[in-house]
């Protein structure tokens, strides 16, 4: 087994590989005057080879790991594993208006077919009941972060109010919450666009506290 990251995540992969015991190698990333990307991967060995690699801002990165993946398997990668703390194109799970694509299945789609094995933290999973759902043809597994977020947060905040900013959240508020004991509250949110939001906070006492916002995407 060995680890290879792509160069914006290499301390997280580095972590990774020393917890496995293993070699760590990074993509090579070049980028033509019109925006197309030369990926070179290091050679591979058989076996299992764990990629990492964020797919925030996602739509640059896609291409560009496919190109990896698709060089690794060339060079002799057996098993692949996609690390992705953050899975991109979750949140469209469905056609609101006529002719929307629906992104999670297609991406999902897409991404379980480059890989055998995906590992993300805490999918936007919001009408699909699982993450196996949305990636159709590898096996996927979902890591929560409540555990380390809440252990965190009890030793360095006493006192403080755990808020969702809406009742989609709640689930990530109280999964932190069970952690670390800090009270709770959601707030209400109406939006008309995307970065057109209001929102109602819950009737409390906030002077003098800290708040402490959890959600699952931060994006407007």
């Amino acid at each position: 087994m060995r680890v290879l990251t792509f160069p914006a995540y290499r301390e997280l992969a580095a972590s990774l590989a020393q917890a496995l015991g293993c070699e760590l190698d990074q993509v090579d990333v070049h980028r033509f005057p019109d925006g197309e990307s030369l990926v070179t991967v290091p050679p591979s060995r058989p076996g299992t080879l764990v990629v990492v690699c964020g797919l925030e801002n996602p739509n640059d990165k896609l291409v560009e790991l496919y190109l990896a993946l698709g060089a690794a398997r060339d060079n002799g990668a057996e098993r692949l594993v996609l690390v992705a703390p953050y899975l991109c194109y979750m949140r469209q799970d469905k056609a609101f208006e006529p002719g929307q694509a629906v992104s999670q299945r297609l991406i999902g789609e897409m991404l379980s077919g480059w890989v055998d094995d995906l590992i993300t933290v805490d999918p936007h999973l919001h009408r699909t009941p699982t993450l196996d759902a949305a990636l159709p043809h590898c096996r996927s597994t979902a890591v929560s972060a409540a555990p380390l977020l809440g252990r965190f947060l009890q030793q360095r905040e006493d006192g403080a109010l755990l808020m969702g900013p809406d009742e989609e959240s709640r689930q990530w508020v109280e999964a932190v919450a069970s952690h670390c004991g800090l009270e709770t509250a959601v707030a209400t949110k109406a939006r008309s666009g995307d970065r057109a939001v209001r929102i109602t906070l819950p009737d409390r006492d906030y002077r003098d506290r800290s708040v402490i916002l959890v959600d699952d995407v931060i994006s407007s």
